[in-house]
C-alpha cells in the first residue's frame, strides 16, 4: 500500500467520487455501488477486505455534507 487513499479518508474519497460521479443523487446510492466507484478510483489504495458498512455510510455522509 502507498500513498494513495484509504478508507479512511472519507472526505477526499467523497471529493473524488463527486467529480467522477457528478449525477449521482449520494442520498439514493447502494452502499454495493459506492463500494465498486470506490475501489475503482485512481487514488484509491487500501485493502477492499477493510471496507465495511460503516465506512461506507461515513463516505456517502460526507458526499452529502458536500453537496448540501
Amino acid at each position: 500500500m502507498g500513498s494513495g487513499l484509504r478508507w479512511s479518508d472519507s472526505l477526499e474519497i467523497a471529493l473524488d467520487l463527486i467529480e467522477q460521479h457528478d449525477d449521482v443523487d449520494p442520498y439514493k446510492i447502494h452502499f454495493t455501488d459506492l463500494r465498486e466507484w470506490v475501489l475503482a478510483l485512481e487514488r484509491f489504495d487500501d485493502d477492499p477486505a477493510h471496507c465495511g458498512e460503516r465506512v461506507l455510510e461515513a463516505i456517502q455522509l460526507a458526499w452529502m455534507a458536500e453537496v448540501d
